[in-house]
């Protein structure tokens, strides 16, 4: 390996373009122990994946991911595509001795994320998942504050994933709308997201409650899939809609705090809005990720008289990441997670560490969505250790 990594991405569209556009700067704004060589990209379609290797600045691709697994220059395999495929893939890529990463949610069961968790564990390679809002510096930001205990005891996590793409009920019936390929619809896509937020911040879950809705029961079959959207033909027949559009559930930490989840596609006026709040004995911390550069930050400790939320910008060099990228005051965006997320994994590998999150991590947050799916069907509180 040397002192590169080579690089086998498996998707090319929307977290496909992503991950490419991390392998290609994090050498160039952080002083990477390994650099990523972007050697394979891989897709299904021969002319999509081509053009897409060419414009993401890939050195060849493929279309069958056995071919990218099984490449002896290849070190690195990254899983981009729908949620179907990232069983068979990671664990070829484990018995293949090939370090992984892969996006959320890590399988479409939890017991296939087990199975993929015991793979990368018997081959020994380091092993990661995709839950890159955790690579923000103001979520960093966050679990200092909480670690040094400046908000005291926690009472209460509550947060809202709110997006409003699918609310046209002509707009078709794209893959994440796909029990079968997508595994959950708002819940395992949105609601992923802030079960491992609140994981990573507050602590592991005990119990559940949820309920979810499906708003739009069918819709036109796709013809065409780009990204998020889609295309279906005119007058194109409709098939029903498997996964939930919306979902929500209460639960209990296991160190005694409450908290709220709300996961839906059908918030008018919210295009990724992500948002938390936790409230201590000491203070509260707000973030939403549409202004990722600023976090909410309440303390009692503050004089009697000027106590309030106040608005930090985390876009100085004192916070997590920012010295690597731009003068005080220059903001980053979304992107910017994803080179943080690859730069922390290539790190971990140079240093023979495991990384975080990583797939101990995707199957924890596995258990509680089929805790909250379980406690839909049955209609009462689930103990999440015992799915």
């Amino acid at each position: 390996m040397g002192d590169t990594i080579n690089v086998g991405l498996i998707g090319y569209k929307f977290m496909g373009k992503a991950h490419s556009f991390a392998y290609k700067n994090v050498s160039m704004f952080f002083d990477t122990p390994l650099k990523p060589r972007m050697k394979l990209l891989c897709g299904r379609d021969e002319k999509g994946v081509k053009a897409a290797a060419e414009k993401f600045g890939w050195e060849g691709y493929v279309t069958s991911w056995k071919d990218l697994v099984s490449r002896d220059d290849i070190d690195m395999v990254d899983i981009t595509a729908p949620s179907d495929a990232h069983k068979d893939i990671a664990i070829a890529a484990a018995e293949a001795g090939k370090h992984v990463f892969c996006e959320k949610p890590l399988a479409l069961t939890l017991s296939d994320a087990r199975e993929i968790l015991k793979a990368v564990e018997k081959s020994g390679v380091k092993h990661m998942i995709g839950f890159n809002y955790r690579r923000a510096p103001a979520v960093q930001l966050i679990k200092k504050l909480i670690d040094e205990g400046k908000l005291g005891r926690i009472f209460h996590f509550r947060g809202f994933y709110l997006q409003d793409w699918i609310i046209d009920p002509e707009f078709p019936l794209v893959w994440r709308l796909q029990k079968e390929v997508a595994g959950s619809g708002s819940l395992g896509d949105l609601g992923a997201h802030l079960i491992d937020m609140a994981r990573y911040l507050v602590g592991e879950f005990d119990e559940v409650m949820g309920m979810n809705e499906t708003f739009v029961k069918e819709r036109p079959m796709v013809s065409e899939m780009t990204g998020l959207s889609g295309k279906a033909a005119e007058g194109a027949p409709k098939a029903p809609v498997n996964v939930d559009d919306a979902t929500l559930f209460l639960f209990k930490f296991k160190n005694g705090a409450l908290g709220i989840i709300e996961a839906t596609r059908f918030a008018t006026g919210h295009k990724n809005g992500m948002w938390f709040e936790i409230n201590g004995s000491k203070g509260s911390v707000r973030f939403e990720f549409e202004r990722m550069n600023e976090l909410q930050y309440y303390s009692v400790d503050d004089p009697e008289g000027v106590q309030g939320f106040r608005t930090i910008q985390v876009s100085e060099p004192v916070h997590a990441y920012m010295q690597a990228w731009w003068p005080a005051g220059h903001v980053i965006g979304y992107e910017n997670t994803f080179v943080h997320e690859i730069y922390e994994f290539i790190k971990a590998i140079s240093e023979d560490k495991l990384p975080e999150p990583n797939f101990y991590d995707g199957v924890k947050c596995q258990e509680v969505l089929t805790a909250v799916d379980t406690s839909i069907e049955q209609r009462q509180w689930i103990k999440v250790d015992e799915v």
